[in-house]
C-alpha cells in the first residue's frame, strides 16, 4: 500500500497524456487494487480504457465527481499532462461546476501549479483524498545523485548544469515551468506552457540557425520550489532523450527523488546509444 493512500478505499487515476497514468494503473493492478480510471477526453492513452473507467472532458466536474462516488473511490491520483486549459465558455452550469468556479477562476490566470492546487482543493472538498503518483510508483523516481549512463558530464557540462539549475529555480518560483537549457555557459531556452519537447525543438532551430554554438549544452529539469508533489512532478522519458539528441545537447540532468524517469531502461539505453549523459542531482547539491 502506498504511504499516503487509504487501504479501505478505491483509487482513481485522473489521466492526462503521457506514460505515467498507465504505469500507475499497472502498479495498482499488481498490488491487487483495481484502479478506477478517469481518462481525459483527447488526452489519455487508449490503453487506459481497458480498465473500469469513465471518460470526461476537462470541464465536466459533475460527471467527474459523480462517477468517482459511484465507483467507491476514496483516493485520487492526478497523472499525466493536459494540453488544453479549461474555458469557462464550455462549462455546464450544474451544481458541482458552479461550486468549482470561485476556486478555479483566479488560478486560470496564473501558472500550472496554481491551477493544480485549486483543482486539488476542489476534489478534496467533495471528500476525496488526493495522493501523489510517486507514492504509488516510487520506483519511477530518479534515483539519488548518480550518473545513469556511460557518458558523463565534463567541466563545461557541469557549468551549464549549474547555470540551468539556477534558471530553473527562478522560473519555478514564477510558476512558469520546470525545464531550462544552457549552452556555452548561458541559458538559451526556458520551458513555458508548450512543454519540454517543444522547448527542445526550439533549441534545435536555434542551433540550425547558428544562433548558439554548434554542439554541447544541457537540459535541466527539477520541481518548482513550491511544487505540490501530488501533481505535475517533472518527468523525462524516451522522447526527451530523442529530442535532446536532435537539439545537439550533451546531456540531461534531473532532480533526484522529484523527477519521474518513464520507461527507465529504454530511456537510459537510448541515451547510451546517442552518446548523451543522464545525471541526477540532489536539491542541496552545489
Amino acid at each position: 500500500m502506498a504511504p499516503g493512500a487509504d487501504a479501505a478505499g478505491r483509487t482513481a487515476i485522473i489521466a492526462g497524456n503521457g506514460l505515467l497514468p498507465l504505469k500507475v494503473a499497472e502498479s495498482l493492478e499488481k498490488q491487487g487494487r483495481a484502479p478506477f480510471l478517469v481518462p481525459i477526453r483527447g488526452e489519455a492513452d487508449p490503453a487506459l480504457y481497458r480498465y473500469d473507467h469513465a471518460e470526461i472532458s476537462v470541464v465536466e466536474f459533475r460527471k467527474l465527481i459523480g462517477s468517482m462516488k459511484a465507483a467507491g473511490v476514496r483516493n485520487v491520483i492526478l497523472a499525466g499532462g493536459v494540453r488544453s486549459r479549461p474555458h469557462f465558455s464550455d462549462l455546464k452550469l450544474d451544481g458541482p461546476t458552479l461550486a468549482a468556479i470561485p476556486r478555479m477562476i483566479g488560478a486560470l490566470g496564473r501558472g500550472d501549479d496554481a491551477l493544480l492546487r485549486a483543482f486539488i482543493s476542489l476534489i478534496e472538498a467533495y471528500g476525496f483524498r488526493v495522493v501523489g503518483a510517486h507514492e504509488i510508483v516510487p520506483d519511477l523516481l530518479a534515483p539519488p545523485t548518480a550518473r545513469l549512463t556511460n557518458s558523463k558530464p565534463d567541466k563545461h557540462d557541469k557549468r551549464n548544469i549549474a547555470i540551468a539549475r539556477e534558471a530553473a529555480c527562478m522560473i519555478g518560483v514564477l510558476d512558469v515551468g520546470q525545464g531550462t537549457v544552457a549552452v556555452g555557459g548561458r541559458v538559451v531556452a526556458l520551458e513555458g506552457a508548450e512543454g519540454t519537447d517543444a522547448m527542445l525543438e526550439r533549441v534545435a532551430q536555434l542551433r540550425n540557425a547558428g544562433r548558439i554554438p554548434p554542439k554541447g549544452g544541457v537540459l535541466v529539469k527539477c520541481a518548482k520550489p513550491t511544487q505540490d508533489e501530488r501533481a505535475d512532478l517533472p518527468a523525462i522519458g524516451l522522447s526527451t532523450v530523442e529530442n535532446a539528441a536532435r537539439a545537439g545537447l550533451a546531456g540531461i540532468a534531473v532532480e533526484a527523488g522529484r523527477t519521474f524517469i518513464l520507461g527507465f531502461g529504454e530511456t537510459v539505453a537510448a541515451a547510451n546509444d546517442k552518446g548523451i549523459f543522464i545525471e541526477t542531482f540532489g536539491s542541496t547539491d552545489s
